[in-house]
């Protein structure tokens, strides 16, 4: 297959991974903008969603799946604990391994916060058809898939 990309001709503005990017800020920020009065953030419904959906159980799993250094994670998980939306549990099989689940609190707002992320996705998505979309999220899938 011939490449997409020449770097004689690359223009970085018009690139997929630019457009990504700026793709990716943008709906972040709008999310944080839909979230704020329910004080929470982009950053934080990731972590309670894929809590949520058991995509992850623990601060390692958290960082692999949302691609967060350890460190902001644990910041991340902080603030959520302090919220009282989730909790740390030692491991039953490790004592050193912690565990993380949603307080009632967490379980109860998890549905309301994504309500409103997927209200800001669907006004994202707003002029592509249902087909249009599946396609556009094959072709991400198809990009992590290469990657």
């Amino acid at each position: 297959m011939k490449d997409i990309y020449d770097a004689k001709h690359y223009q970085p503005e018009t690139s997929v991974g630019y457009l990504l990017n700026r793709a990716r800020a943008e709906l972040l920020s709008a999310i944080d903008r839909e979230l704020e009065p329910l004080d929470v953030t982009a950053a934080q419904y990731a972590i309670l969603a894929q809590v949520a959906h058991e995509l992850a159980d623990s601060p390692a799993g958290l960082c692999k799946g949302i691609a967060y250094d350890p460190g902001a994670m644990t910041r991340m998980i902080d603030r959520l604990e302090a919220k009282k939306l989730i909790r740390r549990l030692r491991s039953p099989h490790d004592r050193r391994a912690i565990n993380l689940e949603l307080t009632d609190e967490g379980r109860a707002i998890v549905p309301k916060l994504r309500i409103q992320v997927v209200g800001v996705i669907n006004r994202f998505l707003r002029g592509f058809t249902q087909s249009e979309a599946r396609q556009f999220e094959n072709f991400l899938q198809r990009m992590i898939r290469n990657a």
